[in-house]
C-alpha cells in the first residue's frame, strides 16, 4: 500500500490523471445505466434505431480515438489533445440536457459524445508516456491505479444519481450531472498537468514513419492475433452484463433491486482485488495470471448458468468480483506495452479492444442463446475467455 501512497505522492501526473479518469468515469455512470431508458422510453428512438445509435456510437469512438492517440504520438504532446476531447463531454451531455430531442440524441451520442469517451484511453497513454522513468513496478500500479479509478467511480455513482432520479419526473438530469462533471474533468487536465514541452532539437533529421505505417502496426497480423487474444478474454464482462439480469429475474427468481445491489457489490470487489492482481504480476508472468483470472470467471459463468436463487447468485459473485478485478486491469497493462515507443497508439487499443469485445461478447450471447438459452451464452461466453487467455500465452511464449 505504501508503493500507491507514494506514487501519487510523488507524481503529480498520477495524480492528476487519476482525478481526472474518476471524473470521467463519474460522467459515464451517471448516463451510461439509463441512457438506453432515455434515449427510448423519454425520447422515443425504436429498439433498432437506439441499437444503429449505440453501433455507430461505438465504431466512432474506436476510430477517434485511434486518430487522437496517432496524432499524440505525432506531436509528442498529449494535454492539448486532452484538453480537446474532454471538452466535447460538456458539449454533448449539455446539449441532450438543454435540447432533449432524439435528433440531438443521436448527434450528440454519435459526434461529441465518442469524441470526448476517448478520454479516457489519452489518460491511461499520458500516464504511459510518462512511465518510461519509473521502476517497472510503479509503472504497474500506476496502470493499476488508473484502472481502479475507473471502477471506483462505478461503486458510488450509478446509486447515488439513481437516488436523485427517482425525485425527478424525468432521466434527463443524468445528462446535467454528467455535463457538470465533465467540466470539472476539463479543469483538472487543464490546472492539474503540467503544459506539454516543446521536444528538444537534434542535429540528426528526425525521420517521421508515415500514417499509414503507424497504423499498419496495428493490423500486422502478430499484433492483431494479440489483440483478437485480449478481447476474447475481456468479452466475458460483455456477456455476464447481457446474462446477469436474464437469469437473476429468471430462473433465480430475483428481482430488479438484485441486479443493482449484485453490480455494485461486484465493483466493489473489483477495486479491492485490483491491488491483489497488481501484487501477482509482481511474483508470476502477466499472461499466466490472465489465464487464472480467464479460468476464475469460466467457473463463475458455468456456475450463473445453473443458480436457481439470488443468494447463490451473490455467493459466485464474489468469485466474480475477484477474477473481474484481474480483467479489468491486467489487459490494460498489456496493451499498453504492445507497440513500443508509441504510448498514444497503444492506448487507442483500449478503445479497440472495447469495441471488438463487445462484438465478440453479443455473438456468444446471440449463439448460445439460439442453441439452449442464457445458461448456454454464460458457459459459451467463459470458454472463450479461456481460448483468449491460452492463445495469448502461446503467442508470448512464440514471440522470443
Amino acid at each position: 500500500m505504501n508503493a500507491w501512497i507514494s506514487i501519487l505522492r510523488d507524481h503529480k501526473v498520477v495524480r492528476a490523471s487519476a482525478v481526472a479518469i474518476f471524473l470521467y468515469g463519474f460522467a459515464g455512470g451517471a448516463t451510461s445505466p439509463y441512457q438506453a431508458v432515455i434515449g427510448i422510453r423519454e425520447l422515443g428512438l425504436s429498439d433498432n434505431a437506439y441499437a444503429a445509435v449505440a453501433f455507430a456510437a461505438s465504431m466512432a469512438h474506436v476510430t477517434l480515438a485511434i486518430i487522437s492517440g496517432y496524432l499524440s504520438d505525432r506531436f509528442q504532446s498529449y494535454r492539448r489533445p486532452l484538453l480537446f476531447v474532454s471538452a466535447f463531454g460538456v458539449i454533448g451531455y449539455g446539449t441532450v440536457w438543454l435540447n432533449p430531442t432524439p435528433f440531438t440524441f443521436v448527434i450528440a451520442t454519435i459526434g461529441p459524445l465518442a469524441l470526448f469517451h476517448a478520454t479516457n484511453s489519452m489518460l491511461f497513454g499520458n500516464v504511459r508516456a510518462h512511465t518510461d522513468s519509473f521502476a517497472p513496478e510503479e509503472a504497474s500500479i500506476a496502470n493499476s491505479l488508473m484502472r481502479m479509478m475507473v471502477s471506483l467511480s462505478w461503486v458510488v455513482v450509478p446509486g447515488i444519481v439513481g437516488l436523485v432520479l427517482a425525485t425527478q419526473d424525468s432521466m434527463i438530469l443524468a445528462y446535467l450531472i454528467a455535463a457538470a462533471v465533465s467540466g470539472g474533468c476539463f479543469l483538472m487536465i487543464l490546472l492539474g498537468l503540467d503544459t506539454d514541452k516543446t521536444p528538444k532539437q537534434s542535429a540528426t533529421p528526425v525521420i517521421r514513419t508515415p500514417a499509414l505505417l503507424e497504423f499498419a502496426k496495428v493490423l500486422a497480423p502478430k499484433t492483431a492475433l494479440r489483440i483478437l487474444s485480449v478481447a476474447l478474454i475481456t468479452q466475458v464482462l460483455s456477456v455476464n452484463a447481457a446474462v446477469l439480469p436474464l437469469i437473476v429475474t429468471g430462473r433465480a427468481n430475483g428481482v430488479a433491486a438484485d441486479i443493482g445491489f449484485l453490480v455494485g457489490m461486484v465493483a466493489l470487489l473489483e477495486v479491492l482485488f485490483i491491488f491483489f492482481w497488481a501484487w501477482v504480476v509482481r511474483k508470476i508472468k502477466l499472461t499466466t495470471a490472465l489465464v487464472i483470472t480467464a479460468s476464475l470467471y469460466f467457473v463463475y459463468l458455468a456456475s450463473l448458468a445453473v443458480v436457481t436463487a439470488p443468494w447463490q447468485v451473490y455467493g459466485v459473485s464474489i468469485l466474480a468480483g475477484i477474477a473481474a478485478a484481474g480483467i479489468i486491469s491486467l489487459p490494460i497493462s498489456y496493451l499498453l506495452d504492445l507497440i513500443k515507443d508509441r504510448p498514444g497508439i497503444s492506448a487507442s487499443l483500449i478503445a479497440v479492444n472495447i469495441f471488438l469485445g463487445a462484438a465478440l461478447g453479443a455473438m456468444f450471447f446471440a449463439i448460445g442463446t439460439s442453441l439452449g438459452g442464457y445458461g448456454t451464452a454464460s458457459i459459451l461466453g467463459g470458454i472463450g475467455g479461456i481460448f483468449g487467455a491460452g492463445g495469448l500465452m502461446y503467442l508470448e511464449r512464440t514471440r522470443a
